[in-house]
């Protein structure tokens, strides 16, 4: 018998495989190390006074991005909501079009859909990735949809579905493959929802770059941070211009003169916080290396333990396990709040998927396909402390 048995409660054997995994409590979901050159830098910044849109580590930070996803361009913005937008823009989405998102996403991604003044359409999941299912999609747009003019229309509205964004959930890749197959058979554009996947591969290939765009995060919360700050990648260098252009309140370049020749934003992302993206992106691939090491840790405890799993990468797939996640069978599924209370009690803190944007007071009458996986996922799937060295 091993010691998790002594405990028939399945809240009891979770909060025991987080202490031993853990260690004493406070430990939160997830939160930022500062462990190389995050002061040397910052402090340059400030010697130089060059903190705000000018200096050279936007430029820095910009090339080591390509470096690292492999991308040919990177645009740092100031939050993954701002990239998401701008990708968006820039791939066509109009007025009253609608974009394709899943429902077990966070808010932002929806977020950034009506800021296009467009309509998010919601999509179902599946449980092996926890992203868009491809094959159940298809089969819905071939029911509800058809091609007018080189475009996807929606029967049942009459909108041009103008794109689809696929988010990497948690960190793990979703099923691209599949879903630029359809893409591609139903002229839908398809951007990458990469904000909490960098240092995550599908195939051997970076996320965030197999679409005409992908977008990343580097929020307080993700795998690196720059405070708050995202990035749009693109192998397009005409698009990547454009990006940069209306991204920096699309000002025309001149020695003394502010001419603007058309509609821009002010996403830059401020030097200051580049400095801190340059000295953490330096140490990913350790970081990911801890997260993969925490994975087994987790998956050694919980296999002990029935009625639970911990989730895998997917196949074909090389996960930066941003966030540890359980899963727990169908018929335990109303044990999911006793594990969130027990464990933030004690000082560990879970917490379960977001709420599904289809049941945010904003979105309740948007188009959506059946969600049933992503119901269920909701329902039986707790983030775990995610962040510390096992």
């Amino acid at each position: 018998m091993n010691s998790y048995q002594a405990s028939n409660k399945l809240e009891d054997q979770v909060l025991e495989v987080i202490f031993k995994v853990a260690g004493a409590s406070p430990v939160k979901l997830h939160e930022p190390t500062f462990d190389g050159n995050e002061w040397t830098y910052i402090k340059e910044c400030l010697d130089s006074t060059y903190v705000s849109s000018v200096g050279k580590f936007v430029d820095k930070f910009e090339s080591d991005l390509v470096d690292f996803t492999g991308a040919k361009f990177a645009i740092s913005v100031v939050n993954g909501t701002a990239a998401l937008h701008i990708a968006l823009k820039l791939s066509g989405v109009k007025d009253n079009d609608e974009v394709l998102v899943p429902a077990l996403t966070f808010v932002a991604t929806a977020n950034a859909v009506t800021y296009c003044n467009a309509v998010p359409h919601f999509v179902d999941s599946e449980e092996t990735t926890l992203g868009m299912d491809a094959e159940k999609l298809r089969e819905y747009l071939k029911d509800t949809t058809e091609q007018k003019n080189g475009m996807c229309v929606n029967n049942l509205t009459g909108r041009v579905i103008r794109a689809m964004v696929p988010m990497h959930t948690f960190g793990h890749p979703a099923n691209i493959e599949g879903l630029i197959s359809v893409s591609k058979d139903f002229n839908i554009e398809l951007i990458e929802d990469a904000a909490e996947s960098l240092g995550s591969y599908y195939q051997g290939k970076h996320t965030g770059t197999f679409g005409q765009f992908g977008t990343l995060s580097f929020n307080g919360n993700k795998i690196i941070t720059t405070g708050g700050g995202g990035a749009i990648l693109t192998n397009n260098e005409s698009l990547a211009r454009h990006a940069k252009h209306i991204t920096t309140v699309a000002k025309v370049p001149h020695a003394w003169e502010f001419s603007h020749d058309q509609v821009g934003y002010n996403y830059r992302m401020p030097n200051i916080n580049a400095a801190l993206g340059c000295a953490q992106l330096e140490q990913i691939s350790s970081k990911i290396k801890s997260k993969r090491d925490l994975f087994k840790k987790y998956k050694s405890e919980f296999s002990k333990i029935k009625r639970i799993k911990l989730f895998e990468e997917p196949k074909q797939s090389e996960s930066n396990y941003w966030l540890q996640s359980i899963i727990l069978e169908k018929d335990q599924v109303g044990q999911r709040d006793l594990i969130l209370k027990k464990t933030n009690d004690a000082g560990y803190m879970t917490r379960p998927a977001w709420n599904l944007l289809c049941d945010l007071a904003p979105y309740r009458k948007n188009p959506k396909m059946d969600l049933t996986t992503s119901k269920s996922i909701f329902l039986s799937l707790i983030n775990i402390p995610s962040n510390f060295k096992p």
